[in-house]
């Protein structure tokens, strides 16, 4: 639970969103909380979660509940981390090192942005344990430029490598054109040659330079076979993050990765692409076990988090709640989140007779179908 100076106590991570939208400026705001086209996508992520029905176990004895976590021998406190997003100092002047802070402090994984605003090196020695911190890449045209990146990760004792495999190009995305948003200021992604950055902080009316930054350094041409090479750079394990099918998760585990992640890039890509959570079993059973799965997508509350683990996921990731609670109240706020969703999460758990992550599985959760104008 976080107190501000003044108001009542965040509670839940709607409570974090409502204070964050009067501390972020309007362009920024939009930046963190749009998503593709029409945001139908963005939308049902969440909507996804309505359908779903907790089958609580009576007389269980359970009394409290473990959330604890291992992946790749690091254990977590919870299985509920922060997905990758970029440039965190356009909200706070720390950025990403007072988002580092409020993860550890909550246990919880932090997946560090090929863009972050701070060094990955800062973002390390802001934590005792950096193994619990990942990097996030995307497939620059400049492999050298990658390779750096994730051998500097790897010095640094970072935990994992995640490729973000769904931007061959990026979504369009209405209100970041609308607003001409441009990476400005003193805000820069810090880890990477500026020449491959220029692009992002040129402002152009009715386009947004993020997308015309995209367009012009990510390799659009990336094809399964290419990951071998992206293997022989380092020793980290290889997550993939943006899988929906079950042809891509057998593909991903028979090229070799370590973990991937269901996500549909928070509804920021292809607008109309399923929900996370209605590709959550497609994709656990075509893995059948050979490796973790997580996901991302929507998780809103403990609930969310609880339903998503019972659908087979191993850690679920969270986007835009971290991004309220470092607006909130940085390192502090960030913690709250996480803490919040965490309780809840343990909450449910001991009501729905399930003591661990472990004991939870398909027969916790019924999903009902919707009618009308949600169907």
């Amino acid at each position: 639970m976080t107190q501000l100076r003044s108001g009542p106590p965040l509670l839940t991570a709607s409570d974090y969103r409502h204070n964050a939208a009067h501390l972020v400026e309007p362009d920024v705001w939009d930046f963190i909380e749009g998503g593709a086209e029409d945001e139908r996508t963005l939308a049902a992520n969440e909507r996804a979660f309505d359908r779903v029905r907790l089958r609580p176990r009576v007389l269980a004895g359970v009394s409290d509940a473990d959330t604890g976590v291992s992946l790749f021998g690091t254990r977590h406190a919870t299985p509920i981390g922060i997905a990758p997003t970029a440039y965190h100092r356009l909200i706070d002047p720390e950025g990403e090192v007072a988002t580092a802070r409020g993860a550890s402090a909550a246990g919880a994984l932090f997946v560090v942005a090929m863009f972050a605003s701070r060094t990955i090196e800062d973002i390390a020695a802001a934590v005792p344990q950096p193994q619990g911190l990942w990097l996030q890449v995307y497939w620059l045209q400049r492999r050298d430029v990658m390779r750096s990146l994730v051998r500097r990760a790897e010095r640094a004792g970072y935990g994992a490598v995640m490729l973000t495999v769904d931007v061959p190009r990026m979504g369009r995305r209405w209100r970041d054109m609308r607003n001409g948003f441009t990476i400005g200021g003193d805000v820069a992604a810090v880890n990477v040659d500026p020449a491959v950055m220029a692009a992002a902080h040129v402002r152009d009316e009715g386009e947004s330079a993020i997308a015309r930054h995209t367009a012009d350094t990510f390799d659009p041409t990336l094809t399964w076979a290419d990951l071998a090479w992206l293997r022989a750079q380092t020793g980290l394990p290889l997550v993939l993050k943006g899988i929906l099918t079950a042809e891509d998760a057998a593909l991903a585990a028979d090229h070799g990765a370590d973990a991937i992640v269901v996500s549909n890039h928070g509804g920021r890509q292809l607008d109309g692409a399923v929900a996370t959570l209605d590709a959550l079993t497609e994709v656990t059973d075509a893995v059948g076990g050979r490796m973790p799965v997580l996901f991302d997508g929507g998780v809103r509350r403990g609930t969310d988090a609880l339903a998503a683990l019972a659908l087979g996921a191993r850690m679920v990731l969270t986007g835009r709640p971290p991004l309220w609670g470092l607006a909130a109240g940085g390192a502090d706020g960030v913690a709250g989140v996480l803490r919040a969703a965490t309780g809840e999460l343990a909450h449910a758990m001991v009501l729905a007779g399930r003591p661990t992550l472990a004991a939870l599985d398909r027969s916790a959760v019924r999903l009902s179908s919707l009618t009308g104008a949600d169907a």
